[in-house]
């Protein structure tokens, strides 16, 4: 049922993508064929539509008149457009599904009424909200692999079905999730199992991030070498990658956009690099001029419907990005005081940014008003390119302590922590990731160790 959920959500964020590059082709067509070509060059460079672009003439008028003539009708009928357009979709232009529920993360900001704070106080009794806090579930551990230097970072697939870890020594290694389970059974008896499915060498520096392709078996990385390598996993013997971008700068992170038709690449330069991964154009803001930036880019972060994207930089910002026209929406601006961000995601449902810093802090804030809404503290990171998580429900955020070598947990809607468990790493890990899909995570360390981590049932 997961799956077919999960290849629904797909196929109609695909289909979404698909209408506004209709809407975006016929309002370039429709400046362009009225001479306004100004006009025309900075909504096709702005959405990535081609300026020569064909479309049949006065369509997009034809649409419009006959869009206002039925919006009309509707109201004398007493029907509102909003519920007329959820009767009627059309078949290839479904609206993107809503995101799986997520907490309001205001909810814990409530206070009570004060008549109730007086009463408790009259009966001797402090209003306590300690102890609503979730428990975080067990997890066992195991070694599943390692790198010959060290383990830098680390990915899942959309689906939880693979995992991808990338190293300093260059290499890239490919799991099986069901490989790693079985692995983990302590009652199996048919001999070891190997959980690795895979292992690519192709870069000639470290490899800083990686992702899946949304739909297809391709594997991307980002590298120290200036290059973005591109591997099919389907084809078990291939070592080397089949296509290869190669970018004018260090590659920090990378991250396909939901319909897998875009890659952003958040380089050394302050601006994400926007690739179309079809040609391999290069796309960058229009108002870039306009930002501020003096920072490279550690990661960068599509959200769950690619309507936008979100960077943290080395100038300690995080930034928020429109998903269509690739211009700065928004600037938190000392996100972490004086230090690097670190890490930055967006929440499925779009409404909250997770960030971390070298400040030791994990902060969570709005993203229409840029509003620190919470802050996670006692956890030491200082020195790595720290990550913080949300698990797979996002009730839980995770991240490192350098100083204890520990992995902590925090109830996302309390702030509270809930959990401190030894990392079992050989000095603190570099890389936290946590499965889409259900109650997993990976760590990656400076021992070259690869640990996976799942729920004790």
């Amino acid at each position: 049922m997961e799956s077919t959920n999960n290849n629904n959500r797909l196929e109609q964020t695909l289909q979404d993508g698909k209408l506004y590059r209709h809407v975006n082709s016929l309002i370039v067509a429709h400046l362009r064929d009225n001479n306004l070509n100004q006009a025309a060059s900075t909504v096709a460079l702005a959405t990535m539509t081609p300026l020569n672009v064909e479309a049949p003439p006065r369509k997009l008028l034809e649409l419009v008149a006959k869009g206002l003539a039925v919006e009309k009708d509707e109201m004398l009928r007493g029907v509102s457009t909003a519920a007329f357009l959820e009767s009627n979709r059309h078949a290839g232009y479904d609206s993107i599904a809503a995101p799986r529920a997520t907490l309001d993360f205001r909810q814990s900001s409530f206070k009570p009424p004060y008549f109730l704070i007086n009463l408790k106080m009259r009966r001797g009794a402090m209003l306590d909200t300690k102890g609503s806090s979730k428990s975080f579930p067990k997890h066992e551990t195991r070694h599943v692999s390692e790198h010959k230097n060290v383990a830098r970072c680390a990915r899942f697939s959309p689906d939880g079905r693979f995992l991808a870890t990338g190293s300093v020594d260059t290499s890239i290694k490919l799991f099986e999730i069901s490989k790693i389970k079985q692995m983990m059974l302590r009652d199996a008896g048919d001999g070891p199992v190997r959980p690795i499915i895979g292992t690519f060498y192709d870069h000639v520096q470290p490899i800083n991030d990686l992702d899946f392709h949304p739909q297809n078996t391709v594997l991307v990385s980002g590298a120290k070498d200036h290059t973005i390598k591109f591997f099919d996993f389907s084809k078990t013997a291939a070592k080397k990658a089949f296509r290869v971008i190669q970018d004018t700068h260090i590659v920090r992170s990378v991250s396909f956009h939901p319909s897998g038709e875009f890659l952003l690449a958040g380089t050394d330069h302050p601006v994400a690099h926007l690739y179309d991964v079809n040609t391999f154009q290069c796309y960058l803001s229009a108002n870039i001029q306009d930002i501020g930036l003096n920072g490279a880019i550690n990661q960068v972060r599509y959200s769950s419907t690619g309507g936008m994207y979100v960077t943290a930089s080395k100038d300690g910002a995080i930034r928020l990005w429109d998903g269509i026209s690739a211009n700065c929406g928004r600037t938190i601006i000392g996100a972490h005081g004086a230090a690097e961000a670190t890490s930055a995601d967006l929440t499925k449902d779009e409404k909250y940014v997770l960030s971390c810093g070298k400040d030791s802090t994990v902060k969570l804030w709005e993203v229409g008003t840029g509003r620190l809404v919470k802050q996670y503290l006692g956890a030491t990171h200082t020195q790595l390119r720290c990550q913080a998580v949300f698990n797979d429900t996002q009730e839980f955020i995770l991240s490192i302590d350098e100083a204890t070598n520990e992995i902590v947990v925090w109830d996302a809607l309390t702030a509270e922590k809930v959990a401190r468990w030894p990392s079992n790493h050989v000095g603190a890990p570099q890389w936290l990731e946590h499965s889409p899909t259900e109650a997993a995570f990976a760590s990656c360390g400076a021992d070259r160790s690869i640990r996976f981590w799942k729920e004790i049932l």
